[in-house]
């Protein structure tokens, strides 16, 4: 875009993943755009105190690194310069309580941590034009016309600066402030009725261990990618993942949802490990050295925002990430759903410079949402399969109950078989490459129903329930996932 069209300043809350994604967007639109982030940004790839999460295991989907590919060119190599690895041709490990499938990755993607991502992305934006970051710096409030119909910028003070605070003005603020998002309680001190948020009660927890992989066993860099010995919700088992990230440096993730949460201690922690359905991390895990104690993190609920649903909503005032959604980290989504919804973002902004009309960020909030919505319902139909998990949203969740039963006959049928193909759009969808659709229509559903006696009785009682034919109820049955915006390659 020709800079002379630029015009305006843009303020970002929260400097990271989705906020160094929505500066990206913005600088193609605003002639300024200021990053306003409460941690002081590392030197080096660093974990930072405002990401509790970043310690742990984080990758992009496939077509989250097709997003984060074409806004930000030959990211990967920058990675590749610090140490990270392709994983093309690498070995996945992937069992679950039907058995495993063992395939070889297909696609040269790099492995990465997540404080070397937002350090590479980092530098990348603070090449562009007309972007600066605020560090140290928390936002407190919104800024308003007198009637607060329009923000019009956020107040800040400098952390440690003794309560001093100061106005940024802006024509756009969003807020990517992550899940210490105050979003909810400004709107409400400014007279906004802000709805309940849909809220998925997980009480998850995470330990995460690093281990050096030595130069006598610099073989596995080469043989793999990663180890997944999936949690089994019939037996309450945890589940145990093993990867390779940067520099030599492995990880082993030991995960559960229901509130059993797996231990932090080096001695349990590594009995946890042992104890798995398969022992093959803990045979990996021999002649490496450990370079990091055990770290936890636990999420007690997983919420989805509906800002989209407000009669009023103030001008000038966007937001998404976590700060809209946050997702059960176990299925890798997060950073791939930030980045659709800075895609979603950017062709909002095209439509408005191209066609401006009122409430532009209505419209754009109802698009972020349609975004959201097909990982939102993965999440909760994947996790209500454990027990101690429960959903409580103001509306009841469009064939939640039937999703958690057919994913998980999906998966037997394709594990068993084993179905490459079945697999494969298992997947797919779950990684957001295709809509739910995809994978829930009435032909493919019969088909893998029918395969099992399972499944056929199953089958009996939907036609008994129904009285008529699966694909004249479908839409009743299951969301149709419509707005939600998918590649046009999408089959």
């Amino acid at each position: 875009m020709n800079s002379m069209q630029k015009k305006g300043t843009a303020l970002v809350i929260g400097g990271g993943i989705a906020g160094l994604l929505s500066a990206r967007v913005l600088s193609d639109y605003y002639e300024e755009i200021v990053i306003v982030e409460k941690d002081d940004f590392p030197a080096h790839p660093e974990d930072r105190a405002g990401t509790p999460q970043s310690f742990h295991p984080h990758r992009f989907t496939e077509r989250g690194k097709t997003i984060m590919s074409r806004l930000f060119p030959d990211f990967e190599l920058d990675l590749a310069e610090q140490g990270a690895r392709s994983v093309l041709n690498k070995t996945v490990h992937n069992m679950n309580q039907y058995g495993s499938v063992v395939v070889q990755y297909p696609r040269d993607d790099y492995k990465f941590s997540r404080a070397l991502l937002e350090w590479v992305i980092r530098r990348r934006v603070r090449e562009l034009p007309g972007v600066r970051f605020l560090p140290r710096h928390e936002a407190l409030r919104l800024l308003t016309t007198p009637d607060h119909a329009a923000v019009t910028g956020i107040a800040v003070r400098e952390r440690g600066s003794g309560g001093q605070e100061k106005a940024l003005m802006a024509d756009l603020v969003i807020d990517t402030g992550g899940r210490s998002s105050k979003l909810t309680a400004w709107l409400e001190n400014l007279g906004y009725g802000v709805p309940k948020p849909d809220l998925l009660k997980v009480n998850l927890g995470y330990s995460t261990r690093r281990y050096r992989i030595p130069p006598g066993q610099a073989h596995l860099t080469e043989t793999w990618d990663t180890v997944i010995i999936g949690g089994q919700p019939a037996n309450g088992t945890f589940t145990g993942v093993f990867s390779i990230i940067e520099n030599q440096i492995a990880e082993v993730t030991l995960y559960r949802p229901g509130g059993h949460y797996p231990p932090t201690g080096t001695e349990q922690f590594e009995q946890a490990v042992a104890q798995l359905p398969s022992p093959l991390i803990a045979e990996l895990l021999q002649g490496l050295e450990p370079v990091t104690a055990p770290r936890g993190f636990r999420v007690p609920a997983l919420h989805r925002h509906h800002y989209e649903q407000m009669d009023r909503w103030p001008s000038g005032l966007l937001v998404l990430g976590d700060a809209f959604c946050i997702y059960d980290p176990i299925f890798g989504q997060g950073m791939t759903v930030a980045a659709i919804e800075t895609e979603v973002l950017e062709a909002c902004l095209r439509e408005q410079r191209e066609a401006p009309g009122p409430q532009f960020e209505q419209r754009a909030l109802r698009k972020i949402q349609a975004a959201i919505e097909p990982a939102w319902w993965l999440n909760c139909a994947n996790d209500l399969q454990w027990e101690g998990v429960e959903y409580a949203g103001a509306e009841p969740l469009k064939g939640i109950s039937f999703g958690r039963k057919y994913l998980d006959l999906h998966l037997k049928r394709a594990t068993a078989g084993p179905d490459f193909e079945l697999y494969g759009l298992y997947w797919a969808v779950n990684t957001l490459s295709l809509s739910p659709r995809e994978m829930l229509n009435p032909d493919l559903v019969t088909s893998v129903l029918t395969a099992s006696e399972e499944g056929r009785e199953w089958l009996a009682e939907l036609a008994q329930q129904y009285g008529q034919p699966l694909e004249h109820v479908w839409d009743d049955i299951v969301p149709s996932f419509s707005a939600a915006p998918y590649p046009s390659t999408s089959r």
